[in-house]
């Protein structure tokens, strides 16, 4: 199974979620579920333009290292078509990333974070902390982390054994 992480920068939100789902992947021993993230707004340059490299922002990659995950590696990356077609599974932080998943022809795969992750019960986004102090990161953080575990308990109930594909 592939899942793809989608916010709007891919510095911080979606960049996170990506780290908290590969520690969650190994923590459960799921061989067979793949993890990424993107952003609909990571390339703000003209078509055609070399995309500078971004990384991810200083409060999510200090935040992040406060639960014990680096993200100094990671890089923004522009969501796709070729993304979304590869995905299996889509979870989108807000209403806007969801539309542009539509849009790039992933409607019947996508689903907002939290919506996914209560089965249907919240339908809410998780707030952009970018540009906030680090307790706007922190309270991200721990939402982000709340919700994908659940979303992984909702995809491989614990006590499951293997993988999820």
């Amino acid at each position: 199974m592939r899942i793809l992480f989608v916010c709007t920068g891919n510095t911080c939100r979606s960049a996170m979620a990506e780290a908290i789902a590969r520690r969650v992947v190994a923590e459960r021993a799921l061989s067979d579920v793949a993890v990424g993230s993107a952003g609909t707004g990571a390339n703000p340059f003209p078509p055609g333009t070399p995309m500078p490299e971004f990384g991810a922002s200083d409060g999510a990659i200090l935040v992040s290292l406060e639960h014990g995950i680096d993200l100094a590696g990671h890089r923004a990356r522009p969501l796709t078509r070729d993304l979304v077609d590869e995905a299996d599974l889509v979870l989108a932080m807000g209403e806007r990333h969801l539309a542009r998943v539509a849009e790039l022809g992933g409607s019947s795969k996508a689903h907002l974070l939290t919506s996914f992750a209560s089965n249907g019960a919240l339908a809410e986004g998780i707030e952009d902390p970018f540009g906030g102090d680090l307790t706007a990161y922190r309270v991200t953080f721990e939402q982000l982390e709340r919700e994908i575990r659940a979303t992984f308990d909702r995809l491989v109930p614990t006590g499951a054994a293997g993988d999820a594909g």
